[in-house]
C-alpha cells in the first residue's frame, strides 16, 4: 500500500503540533475513481435485537471483490439515510466491503413503538448489527450519526476496528439561523407560537427542502449533479409517504439538541478521552452546521486521533470529497501501527 501524508492548515495554532494531529496517511493507490453516475446499491432490511424491541433496520451494501475484505459500515446525520454513502462506498469499494445504515427513523427504517431517539438508542441499534458482522469495523460517521458512533466506540470496543467521525454533532449552542436549511424550523419548536410555522413547513416540496439542505450542506451546492439531485428529490417525495418519517426527525433533533445541554459530566466531550481505537476526525472548513472551531478540540481529546481539515468543503465531507476522505480512511485502516 503506498501512502502520503496530508498536514492540513485547521484553527487551533501550534499547539496541535505536539502531537503531529494533522499527519494523516493518505493511500495513493487500490482507491477506485469517483463515478457520479453510480446508483445507490439495492436495499435490504435486516433485524437487529435491542432492548426496546426488534428493529428491521434497512442497509444497502456495496461489495468488495474480495470476500475476505473487512467491512465498512456508515452512519448517516439527521435528515440523511444510507444513499449520503454511495460514493464513498463506491470509493473504498477495491478494498472495502461497505454496509450503509438508515437509522431508525430515517430512510426505510421504521423505529420501534416507543424508541426514544437518543443517541444511545440508536447506539443500541448499530452494536446490534455490528455483532452480527464478521470481526471489527471501519466504522464512519457523519454529524448525528458520528456522535452515535462515538457512543458505539466507547461503549464496545470490540466491535470497532477504526473509527472516521466526519464533522460530528458536538455540543455547539450558537444561535445563529444560518445553521438552519430552514429559518422557520426554529419557530417549529416553539410550543404554541410553531403552530403556524410547521403548517408553513408542511407545503415545502421535496425539491425545495432538497434545494435547502444542499445549500446549508455543501459548502458549493453546484457539484451536486443533476441526477444526484433528482435522487435526493425522490427520497423526500418517498419519505413524504411514511407517517412515522416527520415524527422522527423532529424527536431526534429534539434528542440532540437536549444532550447538548447536559452537565459537563454527562456531555459527549466526556466520551472522546474514552475512545481505544484509531479515530480520524474530518470537518470541511466552510462547515455552516457544526463550526470547524471544534475540529481541534474533539481530536485532540481522543488519545489516538489525528484531525484532517478539508478546504472548500461543507458538512458533508463524504459527499463533496470521497476521494480524499477515502484515501484517507483506508489510510487509517492500513495503518501498521494503528497510529
Amino acid at each position: 500500500m503506498t501512502t502520503t501524508t496530508s498536514a492540513v492548515a485547521h484553527p487551533g495554532g501550534d499547539r496541535l503540533g505536539r502531537r503531529e494531529l494533522t499527519r494523516v496517511p493518505l493511500v495513493v493507490d487500490g482507491v477506485a475513481p469517483v463515478d457520479l453516475t453510480a446508483k445507490p446499491p439495492p436495499g435490504r432490511h435486516l433485524e437487529v435485537a435491542t432492548g426496546q424491541g426488534p428493529v428491521r433496520l434497512h442497509v444497502r451494501e456495496t461489495p468488495a471483490p474480495s470476500a475476505t475484505a473487512e467491512t465498512a459500515v456508515h452512519l448517516h446525520g439527521l435528515a440523511g439515510s444510507a444513499t449520503n454513502w454511495t460514493d464513498l462506498a463506491a470509493v473504498l469499494a477495491p478494498r472495502l466491503r461497505s454496509i450503509a445504515v438508515d437509522l431508525p427513523g430515517f430512510g426505510r427504517t421504521e423505529p420501534p413503538p416507543g424508541f426514544t431517539c437518543t443517541r444511545r438508542a440508536n447506539a443500541e441499534v448499530v452494536i446490534g448489527l455490528l455483532a452480527q458482522l464478521p470481526g471489527p469495523v471501519h466504522l464512519t460517521g457523519n454529524s448525528f450519526g458520528a456522535a452515535v458512533a462515538i457512543e458505539v466506540a466507547v461503549q464496545r470496543p470490540d466491535l470497532v476496528a477504526t473509527l472516521t467521525l466526519i464533522s460530528p454533532a458536538m455540543p455547539d449552542l450558537r444561535l445563529d439561523p444560518r445553521r438552519l436549511s430552514d429559518p422557520r424550523i426554529a419557530l417549529a419548536m416553539v410550543p404554541v407560537l410553531g403552530t403556524r410555522a410547521r403548517r408553513q413547513l408542511a407545503t415545502t416540496t421535496p425539491a425545495e427542502r432538497t434545494e435547502q439542505l444542499l445549500r446549508l450542506c455543501f459548502a458549493d451546492p453546484d457539484v451536486v449533479p443533476e441526477h444526484r439531485f433528482a435522487e435526493a428529490v425522490a427520497e423526500f417525495e418517498e419519505r413524504d409517504g411514511l407517517p412515522w418519517a416527520g415524527p422522527a426527525l423532529g424527536r431526534t433533533t429534539m434528542e440532540l439538541l437536549r444532550s447538548w445541554l447536559v452537565p459537563p459530566a454527562r456531555s459527549l466531550w466526556r466520551l472522546l478521552p474514552e475512545i481505544s481505537a484509531p479515530t480520524l476526525v474530518v470537518w470541511g472548513a466552510q462547515d455552516r452546521v457544526v463550526s470547524v472551531r471544534k475540529a481541534p478540540r474533539t481530536a485532540l481529546l481522543v488519545p489516538r486521533g489525528k484531525l484532517l481539515v478539508l478546504p472548500r468543503t461543507g458538512h458533508v465531507a463524504q459527499m463533496e470529497r470521497p476521494r480524499i476522505v477515502a484515501r484517507a480512511v483506508l489510510g487509517l485502516a492500513g495503518s501498521e501501527d494503528g497510529w
